[in-house]
């Protein structure tokens, strides 16, 4: 049993820290990307809405408030994910650790997008 453990374990590929890099910069697209085609959707929704509402001379103004919303959330994030890196600064996981970072709260904002839209 021991034996068995031990080949699998063995033959386990191995990971470079470049490779591991590589991944989280990888994941980090494809979460910008999504952010990025549900943030347009949420925008168009938001200008509609605007132009729908003609009860405050000329709507209420969700399309600006929600463009100065993710320009504050980009730079949060942005900080935020400086400040994570930070724990490996000057190490090789630094630039792995921030992707990592801006990963997890761009799906976070992905999320937060897709519920501002409130009849679909």
């Amino acid at each position: 049993m021991l034996l068995i453990a031990l080949l699998v374990a063995a033959a386990a590929p191995v990971q470079t820290q470049a490779a591991m890099n590589q991944t989280a910069g990888s994941s980090y697209a494809q979460a910008d990307a999504a952010m990025t085609a549900q943030w347009k959707r949420t925008y168009a929704y938001m200008k509609r809405r605007d132009a729908q509402d003609t009860s405050r001379g000329g709507g209420f103004g969700f399309a600006g408030s929600l463009l100065e919303s993710q320009r504050a959330w980009l730079k949060f994030r942005d900080t935020q994910c400086v400040i994570e890196g930070g724990q490996y600064a000057g190490g090789s996981a630094q630039g792995m650790t921030i992707a990592a970072c801006r990963t997890r709260l761009t799906r976070a904002r992905t999320t937060q997008l897709k519920t501002m839209i409130w009849y679909q």
